[in-house]
């Protein structure tokens, strides 16, 4: 006769377990709402400082021949929330998991994934740290650019944080047809476009010396010149650069009178954000507001905004920002556990992907 193997034992091979890479009880928060969500329970481990500084993981259940998901929210501590992430993937590796998922709202490094100065694109590093630590597979949320995808060599799904923010407009802000989107520079105004057209509102952006960066004046164009008497080979004259000159503020779009929804996908260091606000009360926006994905808020990101124009800063918990709302009262969060909850139950059942993008166009 054959012999029969439980079912206990066939569950743990086709199961699948969630864990909580971080140390602190703040950023696991958001990974008990998806386990919630799941009806499931988070795995056993435990992740700690030594007294050294060095990061200890250690995993309390078998995972063999499982599916694992990692959740990790990015805190302050940046460089301690990767290593945490990098040890929890390469244990569960070599504990002979089937595949390790990393959930990672807010994807750290995201703004370095251009050459600057000729310097590194750390974002691509990151990348190929987490393939070699053992992860299979990524879900994140609204990358900084989304070319940044390329730099895996792994599966990478970028969900969009867009209808939780626009349900928040539509719901919580009285009068929102009386609003206009505005865009805080042109680099974000394609995000802001996206969110004008759905809304059926109209669009403003801000360009002008507030917004003006200094990031690649010094990229060689004004590099020394050359030696007096030094050889010059015919044809090599390269054309003058034309010296960057910062224009004057101005607003492209009508606020007067308006609600005015600034809407990013960062909000880090706020000075721009509150320059905007000033620019936007002068031009006659009644309120205003900022819309964005990860409300990370450095330094002292609550208390400028406290102390601002800005009416209201409207965030999603990709990122743990508790202290930062206790700070200021200003600050509202808004829950995206439902897609990241979803997006673990699709993959792990093989389901398509395609309901968690639609409407999502190229420039979304």
């Amino acid at each position: 006769a054959r012999p029969v193997v439980p079912p206990a034992m066939n569950a743990a091979r086709t199961g699948y377990r969630v864990f909580s890479a971080n140390s602190t009880a703040a950023c696991t928060e958001l990974a008990k709402r998806i386990t919630e969500r799941l009806g499931a329970e988070l795995g056993k481990s435990v992740v700690y400082q030594e007294t050294n500084g060095e990061t200890r993981v250690e995993i309390k259940e078998s995972v063999r021949g499982q599916d694992i998901f990692i959740i990790q929210t990015i805190p302050r501590d940046v460089n301690t929330a990767v290593m945490e992430l990098l040890i929890m993937a390469y244990a569960l590796k070599t504990s002979c998991a089937r595949n390790i998922i990393g959930v990672i709202p807010y994807f750290p490094y995201s703004k370095q994934s251009k050459m600057r100065k000729r310097g590194s694109i750390v974002c691509k590093l990151l990348a190929s740290m987490l393939a070699k630590a053992g992860l299979t597979h990524i879900i994140t949320m609204d990358l900084h650019q989304k070319e940044i995808q390329g730099f895996f060599s792994f599966p990478v799904d970028n969900l969009r944080a867009s209808p939780f923010l626009l349900q928040y407009i539509q719901e919580e802000i009285p009068n929102y047809r009386n609003a206009v989107i505005v865009a805080k520079s042109p680099d974000a105004a394609k995000r802001a476009q996206s969110y004008a057209e759905r809304l059926r509102l109209g669009l403003a952006v801000i360009h002008g010396e507030a917004q003006c960066t200094e990031l690649d004046m010094d990229d060689g164009r004004h590099s020394p010149p050359m030696v007096k008497n030094a050889t010059v080979h015919p044809g090599l004259e390269l054309p003058l650069m034309m010296a960057k000159e910062k224009p004057p503020i101005t607003v492209v779009g009508d606020v007067g009178g308006r609600i005015a929804i600034i809407v990013d996908d960062i909000i880090d260091d706020v000075e721009s954000f509150v320059a905007a606000a000033e620019i936007l009360k002068e031009r006659g926006a009644y309120k205003i507001y900022v819309m964005a994905t990860h409300g990370i808020l450095s330094a002292d990101a609550p208390r400028l905004i406290e102390e601002s124009s800005v009416d209201e800063v409207v965030v999603t918990n990709t990122v743990p920002h508790e202290v930062q709302k206790l700070q200021c009262p200003k600050i509202k969060t808004v829950d995206i556990s439902l897609i990241l909850s979803e997006a673990i139950r699709r993959i792990h059942n093989g389901e398509s992907m395609a309901y968690l993008f639609r409407n999502i166009t190229v420039d979304d």
